[in-house]
């Protein structure tokens, strides 16, 4: 085996540019001619969902697949910009290189800490280095605009934290919980259309931060709960078409009997 264990990759990473540089040669693809960063933008987010949904499956052929699409993106991504002279795919690699290198003091300096927590707090520090190098000032500068909204309050929630903006304890998080219900329900009861949405947005933060105390992440906590929803339907739609039926012509009752029957097995 290599020394290091990406040689043993390098020439089908290779091939891969060679496949690139065909596509975008002068008898490539008029397609694939035609885009820039930013039109593949969208094409990183669907390919990254799909190997999201794979790994979260256990599907390893799909996830084996849909990382092979990740990464020609980002590779073919990486092209364009050095074509347009803006950098190189070296320039990107050595530079994450590098920043991790400084982030993980630990494994590439004999910097040690005491605990995990030592550990976040030196990276949250460096991070708050790097930002300011880049104009980037603010704790939340940094975080993607673009990120789903239960995504993005996990990482607000886990970056106010790292920076000691947060409840003294668990328990202050659940009665704030119990807080956000209350007005919640104050403002169903009231008939406030535009404060009940606040309210019920500022229960699910909450929520979130609860979650993320107790290490879980709502965002994948959300898929795996839709997920089992959406084989429990399809096993009840199974269900009735075996007993020579459809849920249509069902009314509730009889669907929570099929529910009860699946929920079982699924």
């Amino acid at each position: 085996m290599s020394d290091k264990p990406f040689d043993a990759h390098s020439s089908a990473m290779e091939e891969l540019l060679e496949v690139i540089e065909a596509l975008l040669g002068p008898d490539g693809c008029p397609w694939d001619k035609e885009q820039t960063p930013e039109s593949m933008c969208d094409y990183l987010a669907e390919e990254s969902f799909e190997l999201i949904e794979a790994i979260r499956a256990k599907d390893t052929q799909e996830a084996q697949e849909e990382l092979g699409d990740v990464l020609f993106i980002l590779l073919f991504m990486g092209v364009l910009f050095e074509k347009d002279g803006k950098f190189s795919l070296g320039d990107a690699l050595k530079s994450s290189a590098a920043k991790m290198i400084r982030r993980h003091p630990h494994v590439f300096s004999d910097k040690q800490f005491d605990n995990q927590q030592a550990l976040l707090d030196n990276w949250e520090a460096t991070k708050k280095v790097e930002n300011k190098e880049t104009g980037k000032k603010g704790v939340f500068d940094s975080l993607p605009k673009g990120l789903p909204p239960l995504l993005k309050a996990y990482r607000i929630n886990s970056k106010a934290a790292r920076n000691g903006f947060t409840w003294d304890s668990t328990e202050g998080v659940q009665e704030q919980l119990t807080e956000e219900w209350n007005e919640w329900q104050d403002a169903l009861q009231q008939g406030d259309s535009e404060a009940s949405e606040k309210e019920f947005g500022d229960y699910l933060f909450t929520l979130v931060e609860l979650g993320r105390r107790h290490g879980i992440k709502a965002n994948s906590a959300l898929d795996y709960t839709n997920q089992k929803f959406l084989r429990r339907f399809a096993a009840m739609e199974s269900l009735a078409r075996k007993q020579g039926t459809d849920l249509d012509s069902m009314n509730l009752e009889q669907m929570n009997e099929l529910w009860d029957q699946v929920k079982h097995n699924n």
